[in-house]
């Protein structure tokens, strides 16, 4: 979906509605693309402690310093 600037303060809400309806909408000045307006991502609805129980793979060496020394290193400003 692609709107020229001009027309668009008449259609925000249009645009903000394609947006919930999850499409992208692309803004032009003068033909030329300057805005893209795209949707959020909504937060998955959980249905208490436990939901993900069985769906997750933890490697058996999660906690171990080797790999939290190379998360560490990832992070690491210097």
């Amino acid at each position: 979906m692609e709107f020229d600037l001009q027309e668009n303060d008449a259609r925000l809400s249009r645009i903000v509605e394609r947006c919930e309806r999850g499409e992208e909408v692309v803004i032009y000045r003068a033909g030329r693309p300057v805005a893209k307006v795209i949707p959020l991502a909504t937060a998955l609805p959980r249905t208490g402690r436990g939901a993900l129980a069985g769906q997750l793979i933890v490697a058996p060496d999660w906690d171990e310093a080797g790999t939290n020394a190379c998360i560490a290193n990832d992070f690491d400003p210097r």
